[in-house]
């Protein structure tokens, strides 16, 4: 346990990629040198929870909060201020404890003994013997093992850029490839495969162990390193001539390689993740394509019964399932769009022209087409759609309806290049030229202070439109009177509706005097939520708009951000509700 503590403080403390991989080094090969089977056990658990496992919580926060200020002896407000300083509960739970009397024994046990014979055998306990032996075992811990204790405890989730870099660290140690480390490491992130001893030997033994067959599961063939598109911050005019070029859309969606080797049929993600049980229908669509392919394209959430994309959220839905049901794929389905074929019958064409190897692609698309019997299939595996486009006033007037397509711009290939990573390169001749981002001008509601911040500076805001446009600036001031009188709405009066909850993302002069305005226009607290009377303007960007049940407005902005703050700008030439209904695509 307490050298999985020291890796999860060195993340903390460690944002470098390469002090993370130091960290992992030390952890997994301890462990590999290790030859008890209680280190392999705990280098298991911890490849579980690196992988993107989770704990179900064993209590609660607020009992976790509960035990803590009881131990410690110090009223709620006390701890919660500490918490809002600190910003992580594990930590803060870890200072405000005390620490043992000198001379106590500090027990030395395992990351896998700590799981096994401590939490998952209080399940099903009474909360109250729940928290008395939680609290027992804090006592001799020091500070580090305290927070892994209570992190564990609450459900411990780390975050899933991690995985690329756990899967070099265990690539090097076994000596693969991080392709195929990344096909080993399928299914350690599920909670109904319980990590031991025997499954870490497995992951990180040589390809010619004669041990491994048996433990390792098949897995489909590897991807080829993904040729990535630029984004294009000039006018496309300096990539030359336009009709040296191919025009496609971009998509929202996840950009994927489908191999098929060996009759099986793997889809990749880019940074070795295979997601193949996540899309079984893909998978089955393309059981029948030739063997020895692979294809490279994008994956798109698509709107059951309709010729159109939906947005991506659903396609993120699927990706956080490991094995979705019967009404998840009703419910949210795919397509995946595939617009270069890099390998064809076992033959690399990575090295031809982009023109040649897009013919190839449709000439091997059609083939497959006409063989397949009814058209589930080509609904779920088609070609992308290539734009006609002669001229690049032609392609500005493609990326202004880009949004009404639900496409998120356009990209441009090279005709005559090939297959940028074929030469190691991370990015090709492939250009994104996106379309620009919506705006819109939003009042502050609320305000309180964000975590990791000086304490009481308010740096996460809630901003809100008009329910419709204001008569005059006479209704404005009776509306902002009736806030400072904390009277409720009427129905159907002019009123102010929540749109967003975001970060400030201003200056350090621009942060003070907002904090400053705070305070001065307070009307209400509500704990750290400070209720204002509106007087600040906010210029707000996002990349799209939603329906959203879940919000009082109806609708949610994704990828929103705070572009800066309007001083100029009077209360009422806030934006009104209809007026961002009408940014939304129609569906």
């Amino acid at each position: 346990m307490r050298r999985f503590a020291d890796l999860i403080g060195a993340l903390d403390a460690s944002t470098p990629p390469d002090a993370t991989v130091a960290a992992l080094r030390r952890l997994f090969v301890a462990a590999a040198n290790a030859t008890d089977a209680a280190s392999a056990a705990d280098a298991a658990w911890a490849v579980y929870f690196l992988a993107g496992g989770k704990l179900r919580p064993v209590l609660p926060k607020a009992l976790l909060r509960a035990l803590a200020c009881q131990q410690a002896g110090i009223d709620g407000w006390l701890f919660d201020a500490c918490h809002r300083m600190a910003g992580d509960l594990a930590e803060t739970i870890a200072h405000v404890v005390p620490a043992a009397p000198a001379g106590t024994p500090v027990p030395d046990f395992g990351l896998a003994q700590c799981i096994e014979q401590g939490l998952l055998p209080l399940r099903g306990l009474p909360p109250a013997e729940q928290a008395q032996r939680i609290g027992q075992a804090l006592v001799p811990l020091d500070t580090d093992c305290r927070c892994l204790l209570i992190r564990l405890v609450g459900g411990l989730r780390l975050s899933p850029n991690l995985r690329p870099l756990l899967q070099r660290v265990l690539a090097e140690l076994a000596g693969v490839s991080p392709a195929h480390m990344a096909q080993r490491l399928q299914g350690w992130a599920d909670a109904r495969l319980s990590p031991s001893a025997a499954r870490w030997q497995a992951l990180v033994a040589p390809v010619d162990d004669p041990g491994l067959a048996g433990a390792e599961r098949p897995a489909p063939g590897l991807p080829y390193p993904f040729c990535m598109a630029q984004a294009l911050l000039d006018a496309p005019q300096t990539l030359g001539p336009c009709e040296h070029w191919q025009v496609e859309w971009q998509y929202e969606g996840q950009r994927v390689q489908l191999v098929k080797r060996a009759g099986q049929v793997g889809l990749w993600l880019p940074g070795d993740r295979l997601v193949t049980a996540q899309f079984p229908e893909v998978a089955t669509a393309a059981a029948t394509w030739p063997d020895g392919s692979v294809l490279d394209g994008v994956l798109v959430a698509w709107q059951p019964g309709s010729a159109g994309p939906a947005p991506v959220q659903a396609l993120q839905v699927r990706l956080k399932r490991q094995r979705p049901g019967k009404k998840l794929l009703a419910d949210a389905p795919v397509r995946l769009l595939a617009f270069d074929l890099l390998a064809h019958a076992g033959r690399d064409l990575r090295q031809l022209p982009l023109e040649q190897r897009r013919a190839a692609l449709e000439a091997s698309y059609a083939d497959w087409a006409a063989a397949q019997t009814g058209p589930d299939a080509t609904r779920v595996l088609s070609l992308s759609t290539l734009l006609q486009a002669d001229t690049w006033a032609d392609c500005a007037a493609l990326r202004q309806a880009a949004r009404q397509q639900g496409m998120q711009g356009l990209v441009f290939k090279q005709v005559s290049a090939c297959y940028g990573a074929a030469h190691g390169q991370t990015s090709g001749p492939w250009w994104a030229w996106q379309q620009d981002g919506l705006r819109m001008a939003a009042l502050l509601v609320y305000a309180q202070p964000g975590p990791g911040r000086r304490d009481g500076v308010c740096n996460e805001y809630t901003l809100a439109l008009w329910n419709r446009p204001p008569a005059d600036a006479a209704q404005v001031q009776a509306v902002l009177d009736a806030i400072t009188r904390r009277e409720a709405a009427l129905p159907g009066a002019l009123q102010l509706v929540p749109v967003a909850r975001l970060g400030a993302g201003l200056c350090e002069e621009d942060l003070m005097a907002v904090d400053q305005v705070v305070r001065a226009t307070t009307v209400q607290k509500f704990g750290p939520v400070r209720s204002l009377r509106p007087s600040l303007v906010f210029e707000v960007c996002f990349e799209a708009l939603e329906t959203s049940p879940r919000h009082k407005s109806g609708v949610a902005l994704r990828q929103a951000r705070v572009l800066r703050l309007c001083k100029d700008q009077p209360v009422h030439a806030a934006d009104a509700l209809p007026q961002l209904q009408a940014l939304m695509r129609p569906a």
